[in-house]
């Protein structure tokens, strides 16, 4: 990852690949709200090791956790500096959702997980399903139980999500996500 990114270009990035793939797609019905409504906390970290970033994540489960859902419903902490890789990323997951159970936010909040060279199990690495979560930089989304909840009873079909997105994404291809204009801001430079 480029340690020279500033935290503008990061974030910018980052809510154009929430526009035009995330919402522009529909991989999340639940996002077009809170991004019209400036609900999104945007978190660029300096974390360079797993230790800083935990902090930062602790500060943030904070922040999310005090704050009105009407001014901070979610929290995108995007860390371009640390947890480049996604196997060292995807161990830290363990890390975080312990973090969460120690600060007895475990029921109030959630974490998803979005990474440049985001990869289901069972699939390989270059499979179009995988860009679903494919963010331009490593990033951890922290959500409110309760507006899950609340977001899930307003989609009655929120369990049918993840096979529209997996259909959606083949039907799209490389090349109809190439067209979306993003790789300028996808930064992993092992996919097609």
């Amino acid at each position: 990852m480029n340690i020279n990114i500033t935290n503008e270009e990061a974030i910018t990035a980052t809510k154009l690949w929430l526009e035009r793939a995330v919402i522009g797609l529909n991989l999340c019905p639940f996002a077009k709200g809170v991004h019209v409504k400036n609900q999104i906390r945007y978190v660029v970290s300096a974390a360079q090791t797993p230790e800083e970033l935990l902090r930062d994540v602790l500060s943030e489960f904070e922040v999310l956790a005090e704050s009105s859902p009407s001014e901070i419903d979610t929290t995108l902490l995007i860390h371009p500096h640390v947890l480049t890789d996604f196997l060292d990323y995807n161990d830290f997951l363990d890390v975080v959702d312990a973090a969460l159970e120690e600060v007895d936010l475990a029921g109030e909040l959630q974490v998803a997980s979005m990474h440049p060279q985001y990869q289901f199990a069972d699939t390989e690495p270059d499979d179009i399903t995988n860009y679903t979560n494919r963010s331009p930089y490593p990033t951890l989304h922290l959500l409110r139980e309760d507006s899950i909840d609340e977001a899930v009873a307003a989609f009655p079909e929120a369990e049918q999500i993840f096979d529209k997105n997996i259909e959606t994404m083949r039907k799209l291809g490389h090349d109809g996500w190439n067209a979306l204009g993003l790789a300028e801001v996808q930064k992993d430079k092992n996919t097609k």
